[in-house]
């Protein structure tokens, strides 16, 4: 290899810690050996603690040299040698005191498994009928060369994220073997050991078969008597055995120390007996335990001692973890146990804490147990020790979605390798990322990266783990399934009927049809389905139809068919489920919707995606959507697609709570503007090749549409506009753009349409569809009649040319605002016309009562009092010149021409009917002015009001005396002499 002219520089080179300090080392070794350098520095590269590993192999080398001088002719063996060397200062003490046991690193380690292992110590444990000869350091010394070994295995993976599960797995079958031998050298120290059969327990991660390097070993003991022994005299006995046991794997001697037994996981804690009887353990889980106590559980297994006595207890157990996930408060428990953890982690190490930190090791351990005992009740598949294994079942069985599952067992993976890491440099119990540059540094190169790019992937395991703990840990689904009983999760057709009839749903039989449609099958979707059902019908069950809301469900479902994000996001996105079942058993309308298209389920992820879009906003899409298809059908049909999905985002923010009636009013209102517009744009492209002159148009919506008040069912009222000028075939063409754009936007169909309703214009149904300006000033300058100043208090641009809409609205500013209000005969003009609507147009058969629109209190009497009131102060009064009934109505009562309580009673029932008539649209699917006397009808309409459950007759009653009150209102402002 030759020698380097400058030690120093070549250490500082290679990236050795203490340059100067290698050099001597390095000297010191090169003397002794006669001047040939020792090895090749090259090797060094991968190795954590470089300076370390060449301190111990120079004097390794010194205390054995034949046996290094073989370790070098070995390249392979060395580079084993120095890895584990370098990775921990106690192993590499270890080795250099037995620089035998570093023939273990020969060959290439391979796994040993549970008998391997036993017959590891075997050769360096003398036993005589079960009871240890000899000194308690050779237990101690075979547990480091165990660790020797492991250790050179783990370091030497190319790929360790990929290993660490079957690394924890030997760690735990060396901790099995150590826990047995330590027993037997316990034996030698109870000369009454015979009396008793001792089982020892493995629990916590040794149970789990997941032990780090370090850790400490938790268990708990079960004793009975041998034959001829009392149950006093075996548990005092074993009581002796556990403690002695307990002492020699904690002892600190010249071979080191093992590790700690922990029993504190047993019935009362460290306050409780240290061994028990297996019937004593089946008393205590059997009426006092606690449900973490069961979650403790979930990982017991029989370790050492006797082990069909251990079997027996797990069999005890056992069934009783199954059984925890139903217990009362199990839920919240398990969820504050988490916080608790978190908080008590000191301020100064939460961000370092790899464990029991937020995203760390403990909140995708908790996350996999606490789905496995909700979910486990009743699918055995998932009732595995291990987190790894339970997380794979889970991803499996489509309990967690595979890209989350993949997340999360690659986070866990890492996070383990990394505690691994950490605890190899000291064997030490710890799981913090070292806050040493240096430690941090070695620890980052035993995993072949840099320390910048450890901390990057550290924390970014822990954002990522953070996020699906979140989602897995606080699911609404969970909440629900937590509190089926379990004999109800697993959907038998008796369990299944019993419980639809105790949920409430009214033909059970039907149900469970719907049930065994959407649950048979073997395929992942059919798998999740399993898990949604028995939350879905709670849910469905809290709304007005459960039997509807199911239909629909299995309708949705089926049309979606092996859609891939549909059932996954069901399970994965927070309320989701929730937010459907709850629609499913209220709204026809918005189900109707759905059932067209589908895909809209998704805008019940987000909150924000149910936010109503702007005039603005829906303009611009439905624009790019016409000018993104040259055939016009398709134009068309992609602006109803895209007028389909905001009115579903608005009944899906109305019927979840979301929005208010005054923006469902505006939102709708606004739909329409963009609609119209699209509409408009749509006739002209058809029309333009035969119709060259068409002239420029300017719609202006009037009622409800102008002021801002849409309801689902209403017409969209408008007059159309076109520039001075405008005559004879321009004129034409004017009204065939107009019909046409009605035509495109009204037409009939699966989508719900936008009706235009041009029948306020002057002359009514018998003047021209568009006229000019001039025209309009010049009737309502001449020929308008009374009624027509009303309608006109409405009106506002509502699309196409704002420019023409400014010049009619500025025009007759003076006509709806007039100068001196009205005459007495005006204001009798309106009050017949009133009387004469009401009288002639409330169905016969519907209660004046009950008629939201025409009856007494309702729309009309509000609307009509507040624009009587404008048309008469309105000159006087610019405020009062809105098109909004609301903001009307409120500055009457602000500038007291109308009586503050008078205005509330009028506002109070305007707010009433018009929610009611939106409700009912949304509920039945249909429009309706009459209060509905069908009872669940009025159940569904009363929740989606607020109400509660039964308070249908309650709604009723309100309803009533809202509108009566505002009646009388009424009488005293619009009918007062």
């Amino acid at each position: 290899m030759g020698r380097f002219q400058s030690p120093t520089g070549e250490f500082a080179r290679r990236g050795f810690d203490s340059a100067s300090s290698a050099a001597r080392v390095w000297e010191r070794w090169t003397t002794r050996l006669g001047g040939d350098p020792p090895v090749d520095l090259a090797l060094f590269e991968p190795v954590a603690d470089r300076d370390l590993a060449l301190d111990s192999i120079e004097r390794l080398s010194a205390a054995a040299p034949e046996l290094f001088a073989e370790i070098a002719a070995d390249e392979a063996w060395l580079r084993r040698l120095l890895l584990v060397l370098g990775s921990s200062g106690v192993l590499a003490h270890t080795l250099v005191r037995h620089p035998a046991e570093a023939r273990l690193l020969a060959v290439e380690p391979a796994h040993r498994g549970p008998a391997g292992w036993r017959d590891f110590f075997a050769a360096r444990i003398h036993l005589d009928d079960g009871v240890a000869s000899g000194n308690a350091d050779d237990l101690r010394l075979a547990n480091r060369a165990a660790l020797v070994e492991i250790a050179a295995r783990d370091l030497s993976a190319a790929q360790p994220d990929a290993l660490v599960h079957e690394i924890a797995a030997e760690l735990s079958h060396v901790a099995d073997t150590v826990l047995d031998l330590s027993l037997a050298h316990a034996r030698a120290e109870v000369p009454d050991w015979r009396k008793a059969r001792l089982a020892v327990l493995a629990v916590g991660k040794t149970g789990a078969q997941e032990l780090n390097y370090i850790s400490d070993v938790d268990v708990i003991y079960v004793a009975e008597p041998a034959e001829g022994a009392t149950s006093d005299e075996a548990v005092t006995v074993a009581a002796k055995l556990a403690a002695a046991q307990a002492r020699i794997c904690s002892a600190h001697t010249s071979e080191g120390s093992i590790w700690q037994v922990d029993a504190a996981l047993r019935p009362e804690g460290k306050a409780g007996p240290l061994v028990r009887t297996l019937s004593s353990y089946r008393a205590y889980y059997a009426k006092w335990a606690k449900n973490w106590e069961f979650q403790a559980m979930l990982k017991a297994r029989p370790a050492a001692g006797d082990l069909a006595l251990g079997q027996a207890f797990v069999d005890m157990v056992w069934p009783l973890v199954w059984q925890a996930g139903e217990r009362p408060e199990f839920l919240p428990e398990v969820r504050a146990m988490r916080d608790r953890v978190i908080s008590l982690i000191p301020a100064k190490q939460e961000d370092r804490e790899i464990k029991l930190g937020s995203g760390g090791l403990r909140d995708t351990e908790f996350s996999v147990q606490l789905l496995q005992l909700v979910h486990g009740r009743a699918d055995e598949r998932l009732r595995t020790r291990g987190t790894f294994d339970g997380l794979m079942a889970l991803i499996g069985n489509g309990y967690i979605g595979r890209g989350d599952g993949a997340e999360m067992a690659r986070a866990y993976r890492f996070q383990r390798v990394l505690e691994h890491r950490i605890q190899l440099r000291r064997l030490r119990r710890t799981h913090l990322m070292p806050d040493d540059a240096l430690a941090l540094s070695h620890v980052a190169r035993s995993m072949g990266t840099s320390a910048e790019d450890l901390q990057k992937r550290w924390r970014d395991s822990a954002r990522r783990v953070r996020q699906l703990q979140q989602r897995l840990f606080f699911s609404p689904l969970l909440d629900v399934v937590s509190q089926v009983r379990t004999d109800e999760l697993q959907l038998s057709t008796e369990a299944a009927r019993t419980r639809m009839r105790a949920l409430g749903f009214a033909d059970p039989q039907a149900g469970l049809g719907h049930i065994r449609a959407l649950t048979t099958g073997r395929d992942r979707g059919t798998e999740i389905q399993r898990q949604l059902l028995p939350a879905m019908l709670q849910w469905f069950a809290d709304g007005p139809n459960p039997d509807f809301g199911l239909l629909a469900f299995r309708q949705l479902s089926e049309s979606l068919g092996r859609t891939s994000w549909y059932l996954r996001a069901l399970r994965d996105e927070g309320y989701m489920a929730q937010r459907l079942a709850r629609v499913a058993s209220s709204s026809r309308y918005v189900v109707d919707l759905l059932k067209r298209a589908p895909e809209h389920i998704k805008m019940l992820a987000s909150t924000d995606d149910l936010r109503p879009r702007s005039a603005e906003e829906l303009t611009a899409a439905m624009t790019r959507a016409v000018n993104r298809y040259d055939d016009l059908e398709q134009a068309v049909a992609s602006v109803r697609a895209l007028r389909r999905a905001e009115l579903c985002r608005i009944a899906l923010s109305d019927v979840l709570g979301h929005a208010d009636l005054a923006a469902v009013g505006t939102a709708l209102s606004d739909l329409a503007s963009a609609t119209v517009e699209a509409g408009l744009l749509l006739a002209r492209r058809e029309l333009t090749a035969s119709r060259p002159d068409l002239p420029t148009v300017a719609v202006i919506a009037l009622g409800r549409w102008g002021g801002y008040e849409l309801s689902y069912s209403s017409d969209a009222d408008c007059m159309f506009v076109v520039p001075d000028g405008t005559e004879g075939d321009a004129l034409a063409a004017a009204t065939e753009l107009v019909r046409r754009a009605a035509d495109i936007i009204g037409k009939p169909g699966p989508d719900p349409a936008l009706v235009i309703d041009t029948d306020l214009r002057p002359e009514g149904k018998g003047g021209p569809q568009v006229r000019t300006v001039s025209s309009y000033l010049a009737y309502y300058g001449k020929w308008a009649s009374t009624w027509e100043r009303q309608m006109l208090l409405r009106a506002r641009h509502g699309a196409g040319e704002r420019g023409l809409s400014d010049d009619v609205l500025a025009g007759i500013e003076g006509f709806r605002y007039p100068d001196g209000g009205l005459t007495r005969a005006q204001v009798s003009e309106i009050r017949k016309l009133k009387s004469r609507m009401e009288n002639e147009r409330i169905p016969k058969g519907v209660p004046r009562d009950r008629h939201l629109k025409l009856g007494p209190g309702g729309l009309s009497d509000v609307e009509w009092t507040v624009q009587l009131l404008q048309l008469q102060h309105g000159h006087e009064h610019p405020g009062l010149r809105t098109t909004s009934t609301m903001e009307a109505l409120a500055l009457l009562a602000k500038l007291e021409i109308v009586p503050e309580s008078q205005a509330t009673r009028l506002s109070e029932a305007w707010h009433r009917a018009s929610m009611l008539r939106d409700a009912i649209m949304l509920v039945r699917g249909r429009a309706s002015d009459a209060l509905p006397s069908d009872t669940r009808e009025l159940a569904a309409i009363a929740l989606l009001l607020g109400y509660r459950a039964g308070e249908a007759s309650r709604l009723v009653e309100d309803t009533r005396r809202l509108l009566r009150r505002a009646a009388d209102a009424v009488d005293g402002i619009f009918w007062a002499a």
